[in-house]
């Protein structure tokens, strides 16, 4: 079994589900078009339109946010960093934002790991991959970047094709450089304090599994006070 086979044990019929941005969650939306395909009933809210255009490709109802609520059942996603706390480094797929709206507003939260770079993903310590993506507003770029280098923090605005990236919300993408970061809360804090920055890729205390696979074998990491997701 895959991890994302174990999850989509998870899915059951007329669930509104959360649905993440990048390859992870790609290979999720395909496994779970099939099941539509077969008859499950679900719906779903993309976290970028880029998920929308694939989930309507497969045949997946698409939810607004504001008609899901007022919560989403299961929200499905995966991580650039995971540490042994389960908090977590996402945005290297530029979603950030609306992927962590959607984790909020999810009773259940999981995380897809592997089966490639898990190696590079299951860290000690988050930052250890270098990069902090963070969500700007255009205007507040110069601010940002002055700001930043105040605080020994220097970042690089994220770019395509010689272009700035621009997210589904008409933002920015900043790549901040960083080494292990000893207090996640506390910098998303400090970060976060800062006009211009919309949000930033730590997502603390949010995930409640992680489904890594590797070699053929899945790994369940859970939060102990939290409700088992069961299949």
């Amino acid at each position: 079994m895959t991890n994302v086979e174990a999850v989509l044990n998870l899915v059951k019929p007329g669930m509104k589900l959360g649905l993440g941005s990048g390859a992870a969650s790609e290979r999720f939306l395909q496994g779970l078009g099939a099941r539509v395909k077969e008859g499950l009933t679900i719906s779903g809210v993309p976290t970028s339109k880029k998920i929308e255009t694939m989930a309507r490709g497969l045949g997946i109802p698409i939810l607004e946010l504001a008609d899901a609520m007022p919560s989403i059942d299961l929200a499905v996603d995966g991580a650039d960093e995971v540490d042994g706390e389960m908090n977590m480094i996402k945005g290297y797929g530029k979603a950030l934002f609306r992927e962590k709206v959607i984790a909020m507003a999810a009773q259940v939260f999981v995380i897809l790991i592997g089966p490639e770079r898990v190696k590079e993903k299951r860290v000690e310590v988050l930052g250890h991959r270098g990069i902090l993506p963070i969500e700007v507003v255009p205007f507040a770029i110069p601010f940002v970047q002055r700001m930043l280098a105040n605080l020994d923090y220097p970042c690089d605005l994220l770019l395509e094709d010689e272009k700035p990236v621009i997210t589904d919300n008409g933002n920015n993408i900043m790549h901040i450089h960083v080494t292990d970061i000893g207090d996640p809360p506390e910098f998303d804090m400090l970060l976060k304090g800062i006009p211009g920055i919309v949000e930033t890729g730590l997502f603390i205390d949010m995930a409640d599994a992680v489904f890594i696979e590797e070699d053929g074998v899945v790994e369940v990491m859970q939060r102990g006070n939290r409700p088992a997701p069961t299949t």
